[in-house]
C-alpha cells in the first residue's frame, strides 16, 4: 500500500500514523531510537507491507502489470490501490478527505523533531502539490508515477501505467475493495497486540 493506506490503517493515533509513514525510510532495528508509538506505526507499517506483498489478490492485480513493469508492478499497485482508497473514501470515513489530509500535515509540522531526513525533504513537495488528495483522479495518479518514474532515470517505465489502470479499471477496483476488506482486518489485530 502506499501513504494514504498507510496514514489511514493506523487508526485516529498521530504518532503511529507519523510512524506508518515514514517506515519505509527506516531499516532493522534503528526503529527503536523513536518514541514508543511512533515505533508501533513503524511495525504496522512492515505487516501491511509483508500482507500486502503475499496476498493473493494483491498479486493477481500485479500479474496484469508484470509483462511490461516487471518487479515495479507491486509498486504501481500500491499506488492505484491509494487511488481506489482516496476515490471511494467516504465508504471508510466519516470525515472528509481534505480534512483529514490537512490535520495529517498538521501532525508532521507539530512533531518535525521526529521526523526522518527523508520525511523532513519530501514535506515541502508533498504538501504543495498535495499528493495525497491527487490520488484521488488518475491525472493526479499519472503525475506522482511520472514522478516516481523519473526517481528510477525514467526506467521503470511508471510514467505509462496508467495506461493499464484505465484499460482494466473495473477489475482494479474491484480487487482493491476485496483486499483492503481483508487488510483492515489484519492491521486492526496488529494495532491491539501491539
Amino acid at each position: 500500500m502506499n501513504f494514504l493506506a498507510h496514514i489511514y490503517l493506523s487508526g485516529n493515533n498521530d504518532l503511529i500514523k507519523i510512524g506508518n509513514f515514514m517506515a519505509d525510510g527506516i531499516r532493522g532495528k534503528h526503529f527503536e531510537n523513536y518514541p514508543e508509538e511512533v515505533q508501533k506505526g513503524i511495525i504496522l507499517h512492515r505487516a501491511i507491507d509483508s500482507f500486502t506483498d503475499a496476498h493473493p489478490i494483491f498479486r493477481k492485480s500485479t500479474k496484469k502489470l508484470h509483462e511490461r513493469y516487471h518487479h515495479y508492478s507491486g509498486v504501481i499497485v500500491d499506488v492505484y490501490y491509494d487511488h481506489f482508497l482516496a476515490k471511494n473514501w467516504s465508504l471508510y470515513s466519516h470525515e472528509n478527505l481534505p480534512d483529514y489530509i490537512d490535520r495529517f500535515y498538521h501532525s508532521l509540522e507539530q512533531n518535525k523533531d521526529i521526523l526522518t531526513e527523508r520525511t523532513l525533504y519530501l514535506m515541502p513537495y508533498m504538501k504543495k502539490q498535495n499528493w495525497l488528495l491527487s490520488y484521488q483522479t488518475i491525472e493526479g495518479i499519472g503525475n506522482i508515477l511520472t514522478q516516481m518514474d523519473s526517481r528510477t532515470k525514467n526506467k521503470s517505465n511508471m510514467r505509462y501505467a496508467t495506461e493499464e489502470l484505465r484499460l482494466y479499471y473495473e477489475e482494479f477496483e474491484k480487487e482493491f475493495t476485496a483486499f483492503f476488506e481483508d487488510l483492515q482486518k489484519h492491521s486492526q489485530e496488529k494495532l491491539n497486540i501491539l
